[in-house]
């Protein structure tokens, strides 16, 4: 009996062993977003999204793959404000090979909890662009070769003054946000001040060698294997990061993220202004169409979101509707050109003016601006000059178009009786007396009575008023 109960109990325990070797072990989750181009509202919101929905899952690591030239700084400090609030840690990868995080992808960098690069790509230019140009002489950051190793060793140079006050504060404010960035994350604050006051660059070698950056790393995996065991300080706490057995999760931007991608380019942006503008011009001028009224008003709209925020010209906004308006003046009130030609050039400066092109990724190129300007050249000139041929054309239909319309008197009249005009009888009155055959031509028309006087023309037949 005692062996039969140790034969049992060795059973359960095999099968225990068995079942516990069989279920899998609980991975950490890896969510994975990634960022290429500009950095803009709909990037925000797509890496905002992205790390709330990591928070509610849990998940162990959040990795950010970034290319970008640069962006909007309203954007980036929202990203970056969800990062140091976000109790899950992120990392910030430059990646793939021949990537950059230039201007604000530098400051992303230095606010995420690892800052990585893969070989081949580099970092830095973080001077701020003055978005809103104040008319003064044009602020440029000292210059300096963005390849040249920088001695960390150094002092970062006095601040290069610039003439446009505004500017300098704007240089003094993100050197201040980024040397903060750099001290809370124990990375190099000197060579980040000189990023924003010299727009320097460093690439991935370099970075990791100033304690710019904290590893590289070949790919994704190896980004995973080096920060494996690592320890980061969060909140007060540090979290020992274990991706050894990670579930790799790659988040793809949704249908919302994608539609504001579109719509927050500055060129679909432009367009859709335009064909806002165009189509209520179309629908106010033949009243009743519908269809150019509500596709102009949804484009207007969708444009007016875009364009509020970016750092938008308002003068040359109000070029651009100047120029319309002035070329649509021309087809209605010909001025030989005149009115055609300065509402072309006004349309030209205030698209050139609407965005600032200096801002990466956020300038209306020319090859956009210029055929689109001669497009709605021709298109004023095109319809003023049908205009003046359908003025300069007879009226063939209408009760205008009986005015000096030939006839021949029906009988003898002192003052009323019918004549013949057009094929058809009409009753017509005259201020002298006619004989019957005498050739008439109309003067005026009271309703159904025709004012008609002598025609000099002898020739008349039926058919000449045609």
């Amino acid at each position: 009996m005692d062996h039969l109960l140790h034969f049992f109990l060795r059973l359960i325990l095999l099968a225990g062993l068995g079942l516990g070797c069989a279920a899998p072990a609980s991975a950490e989750i890896v969510r994975v977003l990634t960022v290429q181009g500009a950095i803009s509202p709909a990037s925000a919101d797509y890496l905002l999204r992205g790390l709330d929905n990591a928070i509610k899952d849990k998940a162990h690591l959040v990795v950010i793959e970034m290319d970008t030239p640069g962006g909007l700084d309203s954007s980036m400090r929202d990203i970056i404000k969800a990062i140091l609030a976000s109790p899950v840690p992120v990392a910030t990868y430059v990646s793939p090979k021949g990537a950059r995080a230039a201007s604000a992808g530098t400051y992303i960098l230095y606010a995420s909890h690892i800052a990585a690069m893969a070989p081949a790509t580099n970092l830095g230019a973080a001077t701020p662009v003055d978005l809103m140009p104040s008319g003064n002489e044009e602020s440029k950051p000292a210059t300096a070769p963005t390849s040249s190793q920088p001695d960390a060793s150094k002092p970062a140079p006095s601040p290069q003054p610039s003439s446009d006050t505004k500017m300098r504060k704007v240089v003094h404010d993100a050197a201040a946000y980024i040397r903060g960035l750099a001290e809370l994350r124990g990375r190099n604050s000197e060579w980040a001040e000189r990023a924003v006051r010299e727009a320097v660059s460093l690439q991935a070698s370099e970075a990791l060698e100033l304690k710019v950056i904290d590893l590289v790393a070949a790919d994704l995996d190896n980004l995973l294997k080096q920060v494996n065991g690592r320890s980061i300080k969060m909140n007060g706490q540090t979290v020992i990061l274990d991706t050894s057995n990670a579930v790799i999760e790659h988040v793809i931007p949704d249908w919302r993220s994608r539609l504001l991608s579109v719509i927050g380019d500055p060129s679909i942006a432009y367009i859709l202004m335009l064909l806002g503008i165009y189509g209520l011009i179309y629908e106010f001028s033949n009243p009743g169409m519908l269809f150019p009224g509500v596709v102009g008003g949804i484009c207007l709209l969708l444009a007016m979101f875009a364009l509020q925020v970016m750092p938008i010209s308002y003068a040359g906004l109000a070029l651009m509707i100047l120029g319309i308006a002035l070329m649509t003046a021309e087809a209605f009130v010909p001025s030989f050109g005149a009115l055609g030609l300065g509402g072309l050039v006004a349309f030209v400066i205030g698209s050139v003016m609407l965005i600032n092109t200096d801002v990466p990724g956020y300038g209306i190129p020319w090859l956009l601006i210029v055929p689109v300007a001669l497009t709605s050249g021709l298109f004023s000139f095109f319809v003023a000059g049908m205009a003046i041929k359908a003025r300069a054309r007879p009226v063939v239909t209408g009760a205008e178009e009986m005015i000096g319309a030939p006839g021949e008197v029906l009988e003898d009249l002192d003052y009323e009786g019918w004549a013949r005009v057009h094929s058809e009888h009409w009753r017509v009155r005259s201020s002298v007396p006619l004989k019957r055959g005498d050739r008439v031509r109309v003067r005026a028309r009271h309703d159904l009575i025709l004012e008609v006087e002598p025609n000099p023309d002898r020739s008349y037949k039926e058919n000449d008023h045609v």
